[in-house]
């Protein structure tokens, strides 16, 4: 078993990655039951298709469980959802001293932390990612939220995990398209500040979506220990180091609005889009070579994942994309922080850019 640790300060966590980990998740989370019993939160996908075997393993552990279902999909991650996530877990006699197990992708994990920061005034949860994104991504760091008529992840807190376990056998049986889009937010890990991650992203793209197990398994290593370095560094985005785990959601985060923050884009679809708009507006101010940025689009493209408007099913450009992006939750003093690129693996957080010029740029990129 290979195993990270987020190094915060007052409560460092395990990331715990195994083939195979769902069939001893029993014994896994033995030690984190009060009174022999969990509440787990899923959603109808997972439940149906992971959840048996967990729920074995927890009998064979002598475990009980509670389960609570959730829409699959955004919809699952609303004011509706959490209301009936949090009487349900009052009605189950939640206590403090309680791990809520997160059993799911990155909604399931979203909602779920979301509900275990506001509960009784914070319990504890563990998140059990089920897709290549949360996995990658969105289980680590403590990042929890629901979207509002507003915008995606605008009602939300910080609330750490108390531990993540990740089994990458859980990937084989992915649909290609979700798949992808969690192959987005690795090959973000390489364009943020990892250059030499992004050429192994590069490399080993075609064994990693033909099954390959072990290029799974250092994907999500490696994915996960980038991570873990970064929000150690700096938790709550207070330094402007986290920040660039942002990279492409400022874009990706308007296109999912105008497609109804539906599966018509899923959020890695969107993210990859936003990355490679980053670039080539990057190429625009002359910050970066047209030679990264074709390269970038180019490994995403591969992937399966849509690098323009157009591929991301995108109706609106220009001002309607900007104005999507004035909710954005990192506007600061009428300031919207981009992240840019200098060149593969060298992104920063710019606090000047004319909202204006990229609308004009996005016109461009009908």
């Amino acid at each position: 078993m290979s195993t990270v640790t987020v190094d915060l300060a007052d409560r460092p966590y395990d990331i715990r990655i195994e083939a195979g980990l769902l069939q001893d998740i029993g014994q896994q989370l033995s030690g984190y039951a009060r009174s022999g019993r969990f509440l787990v939160v899923t959603d109808a996908n997972v439940a149906n298709d992971v959840w048996p075997d967990v729920l074995a393993s927890l009998t064979r552990a002598n475990l009980a469980a509670e389960l609570f279902i959730l829409p699959a999909g955004e919809d699952g991650k609303s004011w509706e959802q959490l209301e009936k996530l949090t009487d349900w877990l009052l009605e189950h006699h939640i206590e403090r001293s309680d791990h809520i197990l997160a059993l799911g992708g990155g909604v399931v994990g979203d909602i779920t932390g979301f509900a275990a920061h506001i509960i009784k005034r914070g319990c504890s949860f563990i998140q059990i990612p089920t897709t290549l994104l949360a996995q990658v991504d969105s289980s680590v760091g403590g990042k929890t939220a629901i979207n509002s008529k507003a915008g995606k992840n605008l009602v939300g807190a910080f609330h750490q995990p108390s531990l993540v376990l990740i089994d990458p056998d859980v990937l084989e049986s992915l649909p290609r398209r979700q798949l992808a889009a969690g192959f987005a937010e690795v090959v973000k890990y390489g364009l943020i500040d990892d250059p030499e991650f992004f050429d192994w992203c590069d490399s080993h793209l075609d064994a990693f979506f033909d099954g390959d197990a072990e290029a799974r398994r250092y994907a999500i290593q490696h994915s996960v220990t980038s991570k873990a370095r970064i929000v150690a560094a700096d938790e709550k985005e207070l330094t402007g180091t986290r920040a660039l785990l942002n990279l492409g959601h400022t874009f990706g985060h308007a296109l999912e609005a105008d497609t109804g923050f539906s599966d018509r884009l899923f959020h890695g679809e969107a993210v990859a889009t936003g990355m490679a708009l980053a670039f080539r507006y990057s190429v625009r101010l002359g910050l970066c070579g047209q030679e990264d940025a074709d390269r970038a689009a180019d490994v995403l493209h591969r992937a399966g994942l849509p690098v323009t408007l157009a591929d991301a099913g995108v109706t609106a450009y220009g001002a309607k994309l900007v104005d999507y992006m004035l909710h954005d939750k990192k506007m600061a003093g009428g300031k919207l922080p981009f992240l840019l690129a200098r060149g593969i693996g060298r992104t920063f957080l710019s606090k000047d850019v004319d909202l204006a010029d990229v609308a004009t740029f996005l016109d461009g990129q009908a």
